[in-house]
C-alpha cells in the first residue's frame, strides 16, 4: 500500500498505541482489551481512551486489581480463539503474573504439541524519569527475555509503536509489549491512519555512522540521539545509532553488520547493569564479530538498585553526559 500525505496524521506515541488497538478491533472481532481501568476511565495513561464507547463492555473489560487473574484469563481466551490485549497498569505490577506468563502463556504451544497457540499481547508502561512512586518505574525486560516462547518488543516513537503493536496482535504467540512512559507524549510523528505493521525482530538504524555503534531502545533512543548530536558538533567522529525495537528475538544480522562496520560499540539501557540485556548483546558480538572490535564494548546503564524516587531519579538514569563519556572511551583505542 502506498501512503500519501492525506493518509498521515501527527500522533503522540500513546495516540498511536490507541490507534493500533482501534484498527485491529475494528478489523477483527476476536480482539479484546482487558485490564485495570482500561474501560470506563480509558486507562491510567488514556491509552484505551474511546475504546469502551466504541466497542462496549464485552470487548473492553475492566478487571479487578489482580494481575495474575488478568494474564490467566487472557491465556484461556487465547487458546479459545480470542486475541486478548491485556494491560499491566505499570510494568512493576507484572510480578504477581509472572507465574502465569512463565508456566502457561509461553508453554502452551509446546505442552499441546502445537495444537494450541496463545495469541495474546501484554502491554506495560515502563521506565523511569516521570517521577512515579516506587514499583512504577521498573525496567525489568531482562527477566522476560530469558523466557523461551515470549517475544519482547519496545518502541521508541509513535510510528514504530503502531506498526509493532499491530504485528504483536497478529502474532500467533505471546508478546510482551513494553512502552516507555517518558515517550508517551514527548513529541508527535506522522503516522499512517491505515493499517501497517513492522516486523518483530527487526532493528532500526536511526542514524548512519562510521566510527562507533550505539545500541539502545525505548526512551534511551531519544537521549542517545541528543547526546550524539552534541558529541558530533564538538568532535570529528561519526556515531551510528541502532534502535533494537525487539529485545527478544534480537536482530543478530543488524548487530553484526554494524559492529563489523564501526569496530566500536556502546550499549545504553536504563535497567540495572547486572544481568541486563546489554550482556546478551555483548555475548552475541563476541560470538559473531569479536575480531572486528577495535575497543572493549562500553555500557551505560542504570545502577544495581531499585529506581530511587523523585530527587535522585534523574541521577539514576543514563544521562547524555554519561553516554558521551562512553563514546569517548570507545574512541580512545
Amino acid at each position: 500500500m502506498t501512503i500519501v500525505a492525506a493518509d498521515l496524521k501527527k500522533m503522540t506515541m500513546v495516540q498511536a498505541i490507541t490507534d493500533a488497538m482501534k484498527t485491529m478491533m475494528r478489523e477483527d472481532d476476536s480482539v479484546l482489551v482487558l485490564g485495570e481501568d482500561v474501560g470506563v476511565n480509558g486507562g491510567v495513561f488514556r491509552a484505551t481512551d474511546g475504546l469502551f464507547e466504541e466497542f462496549g463492555e464485552d470487548r473492553v473489560i475492566d478487571t479487578p486489581l489482580a494481575e495474575s487473574g488478568i494474564i490467566g484469563t487472557s491465556v484461556g481466551l487465547a487458546v479459545n480463539g480470542y486475541k486478548p490485549i491485556c494491560e499491566m497498569q505499570f510494568f512493576g505490577f507484572i510480578y504477581p503474573a509472572f507465574n502465569q506468563i512463565m508456566t502457561h502463556a509461553t508453554r502452551m504451544r509446546q505442552r499441546s504439541l502445537g495444537r494450541y497457540t496463545v495469541p495474546m499481547v501484554i502491554r506495560a508502561p515502563y521506565g523511569a524519569g516521570v517521577k512515579a512512586p516506587e514499583i512504577h518505574s521498573d525496567s525489568a525486560e531482562a527477566l522476560f527475555t530469558h523466557i523461551p516462547g515470549l517475544k519482547v518488543v519496545t518502541p521508541s516513537n509513535a510510528y514504530d509503536a503502531k506498526g509493532l503493536l499491530i504485528a504483536s496482535i497478529e502474532d500467533p504467540d505471546p508478546v510482551l509489549f513494553i512502552e516507555p512512559m517518558r515517550c508517551y507524549r514527548t513529541g508527535r510523528l506522522e503516522v499512517p491512519e491505515e493499517k501497517y505493521s513492522i516486523e518483530i525482530g527487526r532493528a532500526a538504524k536511526v542514524k548512519e555512522g562510521s566510527d562507533v555503534t550505539i545500541f539502545t531502545w525505548g526512551a534511551m533512543v531519544q537521549d542517545t540521539m541528543k547526546a550524539v548530536k552534541k558529541w558530533e558538533t564538538e568532535n570529528s567522529s561519526s556515531c551510528e545509532i541502532i534502535d533494537l525495537r525487539t529485545l527478544y528475538p534480537l536482530d543478530n544480522k543488524t548487530i553484526q553488520q554494524s559492529v563489523e562496520k564501526t569496530g566500536r560499540v556502546v550499549v545504553v539501557h536504563e535497567a540495572p547493569e547486572t544481568g541486563g540485556v546489554s550482556g546478551e548483546i555483548i555475548s552475541l558480538i563476541n560470538d559473531v564479530a569479536f575480531f572486528y572490535l577495535k575497543a572493549p564494548v562500553q555500557k551505560v546503564t542504570g545502577f544495581d538498585t531499585p529506581v530511587p524516587v523523585y530527587s535522585l531519579e534523574k541521577d539514576y538514569l543514563p544521562s547524555q553526559a554519561k553516554i558521551a563519556e562512553a563514546i569517548g572511551r570507545a574512541l580512545q583505542y
